[in-house]
């Protein structure tokens, strides 16, 4: 359950965060910062995932369709069903995609149609090829139909085609791409899925309709979690990348970022107690501290040093700190995104956070207060999306072979 839930809120950092950027820019420069964004992590992170799940190509740059669309099923970008994409394989090297739902343009489309051909053609032309990038830089992903859809269109909301050809030129990486790589969510170890755990280990079978996550073993799911996590830290280091090349503050790059933050902390935060029951918990105390712990502003534990013992948060610096990913704008100084993650069970929740003694990093402890908090503007700016209330429906996992050229 959880696993599809945290792809959803990395989708909904974009919610968050493009609002804010358009105050600040206005919305051709926020359709640069996205491109830019999504080019500087999306090939990262899929390696990792190809890597993490065994079905990476046997020689790096060689991949083929299949390897590509096993990437989208696990992509941030792409969350199961809210994002429903359907697969067509012809060969290793033809394949479609259409997508039945397309939960962004629900976000986008009532804000008119420059918003939809912002996303829809600027946006995407670039991006899906950044995204193929990691797999074989000779693939291409061309629209067959897109939005604005027409008054009477019923069908799918986009479709497209992805070829591999040796004769297509590699898109150029967007310079920021090689910064990220260096970075310690880049190149951070995790724990390798144990084969003897009882479930599917890897993704190294074929290429599934829809991932019945629950096939997965513990360790295997507890790594595609871990990779999830990471998808966001790496989409945020892009997203501070790109916003850091149209300020002249570091005082006005954090603010932006802090605004984002709270937005998806809030929400995501809602979406992860719904699913794991902990808005039934009789103790709100108790199970904010349990949200926390599960949040992924302090996720994977491998990337933030954070633990809860005797109902007490603490954080001592990690590597997310060397970059400077969310939980380093939090602390004693700051406390609203720590605010909106418990304050998504109760208003009445708040924390108390105080710096270590004696040692580098903080503590935070839920507290009840009296009168409800209002809602945090970012929060209420991030509900605006659909993906706030959009609910899972159980699927059918089916596998997808090429079709021959009597059935096309």
């Amino acid at each position: 359950m959880l696993v599809p839930e945290l792809l959803l809120v990395g989708q909904l950092i974009d919610r968050s965060g493009m609002a804010w950027c358009i105050s600040a820019f206005g919305r051709e420069e926020m359709l640069r910062i996205a491109i830019e964004e999504w080019a500087a992590a999306s090939p990262i992170y899929t390696r990792r995932m190809q890597q993490a799940l065994g079905y990476a190509p046997d020689v790096p740059g060689r991949g083929d369709v299949v390897t590509i669309f096993k990437g989208l099923q696990l992509d941030i970008g792409a969350p199961p069903q809210f994002m429903d994409f359907r697969y067509t394989v012809h060969d290793p090297w033809h394949g479609e995609f259409r997508l039945d739902h397309c939960g962004a343009l629900m976000d986008v489309e009532p804000m008119g149609e420059d918003y939809v051909r912002g996303m829809c053609h600027d946006i995407e032309d670039p991006t899906f090829d950044a995204t193929a990038l990691a797999t074989n830089p000779h693939a291409q992903v061309r629209p067959i139909h897109r939005p604005p859809r027409l008054p009477d269109h019923q069908g799918p909301h986009c479709a497209w085609t992805v070829r591999i050809d040796d004769s297509h030129p590699a898109p150029e990486p967007v310079p920021a791409l090689a910064v990220n790589q260096r970075s310690r969510a880049a190149t951070l170890e995790l724990a390798p899925v144990d084969p003897t755990d009882e479930g599917l280990a890897d993704y190294a079978g074929p290429l599934l309709s829809d991932l019945d996550f629950t096939a997965f073993s513990h360790s295997a799911l507890v790594r595609i979690a871990d990779e999830v996590c990471l998808q966001m830290h790496l989409l945020d280091r892009a997203f501070a990348l790109a916003v850091a090349e149209r300020t002249e503050t570091d005082g006005e790059l954090e603010r932006i970022r802090r605004k984002q933050l709270v937005g998806v902390a809030g929400i995501g935060a809602e979406r992860l107690a719904r699913a794991l029951g902990l808005d039934r918990e009789p103790d709100p105390v108790a199970a904010a501290t349990r949200l926390l712990a599960v949040h992924p502003l302090l996720n994977p534990a491998a990337y933030v040093d954070a633990s809860v013992a005797d109902g007490t948060l603490v954080v001592h610096l990690s590597p997310a700190h060397e970059d400077r990913a969310w939980i380093a704008l939090c602390g004693p100084a700051w406390t609203a995104a720590l605010q909106a993650v418990v304050r998504a069970l109760d208003p009445h929740l708040d924390v108390e956070v105080a710096p270590l003694p004696d040692e580098d990093g903080w503590r935070a402890r839920v507290v009840r207060n009296d009168q409800p908090a209002p809602e945090a503007d970012e929060v209420a700016v991030t509900r605006f999306s659909t993906g706030a209330s959009f609910a899972f429906q159980p699927r059918r996992s089916i596998p997808i072979t090429p079709i021959t050229s009597a059935e096309r």
